[in-house]
């Protein structure tokens, strides 16, 4: 049996923050949630998380409620109340590094100033898999946070859509990258609906 897979998706809790580029992860994983049928979600390890499947593999959906820069407050219990692995762990969060539509997987590596991998990786170590979603950088370093606390905007419409496209897949070298191929696939298309229709 494959082990159960934990995926956290950063942001910061609050309506003010639902659509800031910085919660790119939550809004990734509340549209696999609705799109993969998981269950209710549920105030836990100070966070809220769901229970499902992708790719018929148990899933773990979690979202910190510490605010970003304490997401391993979060994170780090549930990964050990489970006892998983940290290759079992998938972090999803908005990159300011990578060119805004653009989507990467790696596993390991620095935090390149995401506070959100910062406190990840000092409660776990660095060797989980990040799914890296770009939302471009601003062009001067006095703007990033500003930039990153932004709504998303109409224009960023046309790089929200090439979610769907198969990075995940060809990067996938194995089962859990592959059970996440799915996921981003569906998620792709309700994001775009979803920011383009904001609540």
């Amino acid at each position: 049996m494959d082990t159960p897979l934990l995926v956290a998706g950063l942001g910061n809790p609050g309506s003010q923050y639902a659509r800031n580029r910085h919660n790119a992860g939550f809004i990734v994983l509340d549209e696999i949630h609705a799109a993969h049928r998981f269950g209710p979600w549920k105030a836990r390890f100070d966070g809220l998380l769901s229970e499902g499947s992708l790719g018929g593999r148990k899933t773990y959906l979690l979202k910190p409620q510490t605010f970003m820069n304490l997401s391993g407050d979060s994170v780090a219990p549930a990964l050990r109340f489970y006892k998983l692995p940290l290759s079992a762990l998938v972090v999803v969060h908005d990159e300011i590094d990578l060119a805004a539509g653009k989507l990467k997987v790696k596993t390991g590596g620095g935090d390149a100033g995401q506070n959100g991998l910062r406190s990840i990786t000092a409660a776990l170590g660095p060797d989980y898999r990040r799914v890296r979603l770009g939302i471009g950088h601003p062009g001067e370093k006095s703007r990033v946070s500003g930039h990153v606390l932004q709504n998303f905007s109409k224009e960023d419409i046309d790089w929200l859509k090439p979610l769907v496209m198969a990075m995940v897949v060809a990067r996938a070298s194995d089962a859990a990258a592959l059970a996440m191929a799915s996921a981003f696939a569906a998620a792709g298309l309700i994001c775009f609906i979803v920011i383009r229709r904001p609540r």
